[in-house]
């Protein structure tokens, strides 16, 4: 049917509306494709610029330089080494196990060290570098670098190692450095980046961890271009961290490495304290260990002979250590006494070798007892019966009261590991602590440092310099950071009586210059340097009522554990005191034979600036004096070096 104009024209409007309604869809559409192409390209360009960025560039961090720690003068203790190491990167090694019996093939590693490192590679991310083997020869380093093409992944390169030069002299002291465990982990909320990196070392004990933050510095960090798979392609930008900060200890080199040497191979400690300021000079603790050892890897061996000696060379017996004081706690009862007002300097007690209480009898180390003593004298010859005597009338809540005064029971604030703060009991100590009432018995054997009362040789050392100053002395082991110094504390009076103070003092010049003195064989006969002090010897058994019938076994007579623990404390010049001491002999036997020599020695190092002139002891004693002086393994105060490497 042939159609009609009128019909062809209904057609072609409407062929031209749809067409007009499809170009505008179109043209919508193209508009708004258009606009978000610009949003894309033009608005947000930054952003996906960046995001192309973060797939393309790794920032990686670079360990900041450790701190150094120095002596008072500025010797160094620990410091940083160059160390050729080997690093090993999964993702670039393929078959991380073929690698590494390879590279095992090159430097000696046991099956042990192979099979633990290809674990601590599987544990980290496939683009990380981990350690394998660090302080490499230089023939083990050129070995690996020459058969690089047959390692894929492995790299030699160069870093840094801690290294303690005076090695055992200050081992408790500034303790040393180790990988990153997840024990030093724990505990904290916000861990720092860098302590992430693989065998990363933090400090372990001493100063190196009480002062970590101080030492560790903070890290810097580095772009690198990857590829797709995380490889390395070229470095970026480098931005170095910050070292840590270097640390300048109270301690006196060239004097602790007298006493350490002076106490040889004695299960014992020396804490030696500037009365001024509270500087620890000194603070020695034998037998000692290497810590150049732990940082390297200690061995099993090397370990096993640590823990299994019976002298303990890991213990800071210096602050760790918590002995009955014994006769040196006498000041403290006496001093406590005149305070309380319930005895005066001219207050005598007759000793007939004991004294009788509540049907027991508590003994005098004299047996025959030493007749009517007074204050002077029962320090000169250490009465025990004096003492028994005056506790009961000053009671125990009195002594522990001066004794904390004194820094007994406290935990003085140093950064080393393990500090004690002992035991100073009182009536209330005693209820919590044993949920039980204090007896008179028990006030008896406090006044003489024995029964629950507790000190370390730092707490001894702390009591000396106060009884001798007068003065709130505390201590302190860091003098200055990065060139600051740190200010001394504050030692404000004690509060007691000069006189009272005195009148101690007068018993302890006696102890050492009096004929009858128990350690009259360790004066100074330099009047200008001379000392004052008191000895102690603290048991460490029962003796029964049979072994005093029979006669008590003395200590040279039992085995070595079983043995007294032998103790010293003093201070000089006695006119103006300046330095004061402390020295506990584990199972020594008595406090004059094994401690106050020691201490002689070592308080006049302090004084005269070295190895202790001659003119100063007895001329009967020079000649063994000074033999034991030139036998003595002393650093060279120059270099530090030891004898062997002298010899060497």
């Amino acid at each position: 049917m042939r159609r009609t104009p009128k019909d062809s024209e209904d057609s072609a409007r409407t062929i031209s509306r749809r067409s007009l309604m499809l170009g505008g869809a179109m043209t919508a559409m193209v508009a708004a494709l258009g606009v978000r192409m610009r949003y894309l390209q033009v608005d947000q360009a930054d952003a996906f610029r960046l995001l192309a960025e973060e797939n393309r560039i790794s920032i990686r961090l670079i360990p900041p330089t450790r701190g150094l720690i120095q002596d008072r003068n500025g010797k160094l203790i620990a410091g940083n080494e160059q160390n050729y190491r080997v690093v090993i990167t999964r993702e670039q090694a393929g078959d991380v196990e073929v690698v590494m019996r390879r590279l095992a093939g090159i430097i000696p590693m046991t099956a042990e060290e192979l099979q633990e490192t290809i674990d601590d590679v599987t544990r980290h991310s496939a683009f990380v570098p981990v350690i394998v083997r660090d302080r490499l020869s230089w023939d083990e380093f050129s070995k690996i670098a020459v058969n690089a093409p047959v390692l894929p992944g492995v790299v030699p390169e160069v870093g840094q190692s801690r290294i303690y030069p005076r090695d055992t002299d200050f081992a408790h002291v500034v303790g040393y450095t180790g990988p990153v465990s997840e024990k030093d982990l724990e505990g904290l909320d916000d861990p720092d980046p860098v302590l992430a990196l693989p065998k990363f070392q933090i400090g372990k004990i001493g100063v190196e961890k009480w002062m970590e933050d101080t030492l560790r510095g903070a890290a810097g960090t580095k772009k690198i271009e990857v590829n797709a798979v995380g490889r390395v392609m070229r470095e970026l930008e480098r931005q170095e961290g910050d070292p840590g900060s270097d640390i300048r200890l109270t301690i006196d080199a060239d004097l602790q490495n007298f006493a350490q040497a002076r106490l040889g191979e004695e299960s014992a400690a020396v804490v030696l304290i500037d009365i001024a300021n509270g500087d620890v000079l000194a603070c020695a603790s034998s037998p000692s260990f290497d810590p150049n050892l732990f940082v390297r890897g200690i061995s099993h061996v090397d370990y096993g002979a640590l823990t299994d000696n019976d002298h303990r060379p890991l213990a800071n017996k210096a602050v760790s250590g918590a002995y009955p004081p014994g006769s040196t706690f006498k000041m403290v009862t006496a001093l406590a006494a005149l305070d309380a007002g319930v005895i005066d300097e001219s207050h005598k007690v007759r000793c007939p070798g004991y004294l009788e209480f509540g049907g027991r009898r508590f003994h005098c180390w004299s047996r025959g007892g030493h007749g009517t003593v007074s204050l002077t004298r029962s320090l000169t010859e250490s009465c025990d019966v004096f003492y028994y005597d005056v506790a009961q009338k000053v009671g125990i809540d009195k002594i522990a009261e001066t004794g904390r005064l004194l820094g007994l029971g406290l935990r003085h604030d140093l950064p080393m590991s393990a500090i004690t703060e002992g035991s100073m009991p009182d009536k209330a100590w005693k209820l919590e602590r044993h949920k039980a009432e204090w007896m008179i018995g028990d006030t008896i054997n406090a006044s003489i440092g024995q029964g629950y009362v507790l000190s370390s040789p730092l707490q001894l050392a702390v009591m000396t310099a106060r009884i001798a100053s007068g003065r709130a002395v505390a201590p302190r082991l860091v003098r200055m950071i990065d060139g600051q110094e740190v200010p001394a504390p504050e030692a404000p009076p004690l509060g007691l009586n000069e006189a009272s103070l005195a009148a101690v003092r007068k018993g302890m010049y006696e102890v050492v210059n009096a004929e009858r003195g128990t350690a009259k064989s360790s004066r100074i006969v330099e009047a200008s340097l001379a000392m004052a002090g008191k000895t102690g010897t603290s048991q460490v058994r029962n003796i029964t009522a049979a072994e005093r019938a029979r006669g008590v076994v003395s200590n040279d007579q039992l085995p070595w554990e079983r043995r007294d623990h032998a103790l010293f404390v003093g201070f000089a010049p006695f006119d103006a005191p300046r330095y004061a001491i402390a020295v506990v002999v584990e199972h020594g036997g008595g406090g004059s034979t094994a401690a106050a020599p020691i201490a002689r020695d070592v308080i006049l190092a302090a004084m005269t600036g070295g190895v202790p002139p001659l003119e100063a002891y007895p001329a009967s004693q020079r000649g063994r004096i000074e033999s034991m002086l030139k036998d003595l393994p002393l650093r060279d105060p120059a270099t530090g070096a030891a004898p062997e490497a002298e010899k060497a």
